[in-house]
């Protein structure tokens, strides 16, 4: 799994084999490895952060905090999402 960046013991990544066609940009987001029941987020064409899911289930006040770091690095996520996958799209 391509690792994004680590907030703390968090791990901000993609899945490698993220469908065809290829899904909006987003992260997965999991304390330590990756995992199936990630928390997902989706980062909009104005660098926001919508959450798809709290699979994870992250405590809320941390995941405010995790989705503030990754809205403030969102151009750092759409670039390395492009550099990886090739292009991007947008949930909204």
């Amino acid at each position: 799994m391509p690792q994004v960046f680590k907030i703390g013991s968090y791990w901000v990544y993609f899945w490698a084999n993220e469908s065809d066609p290829l899904e909006p940009v987003h992260v997965h987001v999991s304390q330590g490895a990756p995992a199936a029941n990630a928390t997902n987020i989706w980062i909009t064409a104005a660098g926001g952060c919508f959450l798809c899911n709290n699979n994870s289930k992250i405590p809320i006040h941390t995941l405010k905090n995790i989705m503030a770091i990754i809205e403030a690095r969102s151009e750092e996520v759409i670039e390395k999402w492009k550099e990886y996958f090739g292009n991007v799209t947008y949930y909204c």
